[in-house]
């Protein structure tokens, strides 16, 4: 085993298990506050639905490339190599289409009556649970071709004949076919990607204008805290930000990886680190932004019995 290949399994070690503990931290946070019958808020669903995609990818991609950075070779399988890779394209997906619900979800909540999306206002609740389904039928049915084309690389003698990425290999086909492929793939995600943006940019001008309002009660005396609406639509902009962020690096190398014929070791497992930063990042993300966890430890430290 060589010693950049202990490396790499090692960072990919560090950020499963750091993601896997984040998203059950936040998701242990939203059933303390469930059972403790606090009220939720209307974007909590939305969150959960988040934290699962999140742990989908980090198993399923995280676990699969560091098994073999350290040797562990006869784990993998042909199987392995489609289920996990499967997995992780709906998980991704589901991802993507979640962030981009939460911000138009947010914007429509926040905006004033004149707004585009206030028409959206009295049908946004119950679209969620509907949207949700659609965007996990619509993942699962996408990512299909993926566990049929896709091979353990191990399994074939013949690499040449076949495009490799890294542990699993598909068929080689010509260029314009891979194109299509990637169009294919990436077209619920430019579609997401699109609504974000445009949703972001609505709550960046939706926040712009509620500043220079109440501009004037600044000026006196009175407290200048965040209301909660606001406080949740910067931490959703910060949230997108992000994502876009790594999605953005993610994707240039995706296509990359498509495009171009045997790549080096480094271009394909920078690809596959960049992948898993966006689920390790968002829990933590989240949990520092929400102010129900800084009441949470409010309330065990007035509740705290003092030592004798």
């Amino acid at each position: 085993m060589a010693t950049r290949d202990l490396v790499v399994g090692v960072i990919f070690l560090m950020q499963t298990v750091v993601g896997i503990l984040g998203n059950f931290s936040l998701l242990n946070h939203y059933l303390f506050l469930y059972f403790t019958g606090c009220r939720p808020k209307s974007t909590d669903l939305i969150i959960k639905n988040l934290i699962v995609a999140n742990i989908m990818v980090l198993f399923s991609f995280g676990i699969h490339n560091m098994m073999p950075s350290f040797g562990l070779y006869h784990i993998l399988s042909d199987f392995r190599c489609k289920f996990f890779l499967y997995i992780r394209g709906v998980g991704r997906g589901v991802s993507i289409g979640t962030t981009c619900l939460l911000s138009v979800f947010q914007v429509i909540i926040i905006s004033p009556r004149n707004s585009r999306w206030a028409v959206l206002k009295g049908k946004a609740f119950k679209c969620i649970v509907p949207s949700i389904v659609m965007c996990w039928v619509l993942q699962i049915l996408v990512n299909i071709p993926i566990p049929m084309f896709l091979t353990i690389t191990l399994n074939n003698k013949n690499i040449t004949s076949r495009k490799n990425f890294g542990y699993c290999s598909s068929v080689f086909r010509d260029k314009i076919r891979n194109l299509l492929s990637v169009a294919l793939l990436s077209f619920p995600d430019v579609l997401f990607l699109g609504l974000m943006l445009s949703a972001s940019s609505s709550m960046v001008f939706i926040l712009y204008r509620h500043r220079q309002n109440v501009q004037h009660i600044l000026r006196t005396n009175v407290s200048s805290t965040s209301s909660p609406e606001s406080t949740a639509t910067k931490t959703i902009l910060l949230l997108v930000s992000t994502f876009v962020y790594f999605n953005t690096l993610s994707s240039i190398f995706q296509i990359v990886l498509s495009v171009f014929d045997n790549l080096n070791w480094y271009v394909m497992n920078t690809s596959l680190v960049i992948s898993l930063c966006f689920p390790t990042v968002s829990p933590f993300l989240l949990m520092s932004r929400d102010p129900r966890i800084s009441g949470l430890f409010c309330l065990g430290k007035e509740h705290k019995i003092p030592s004798r």
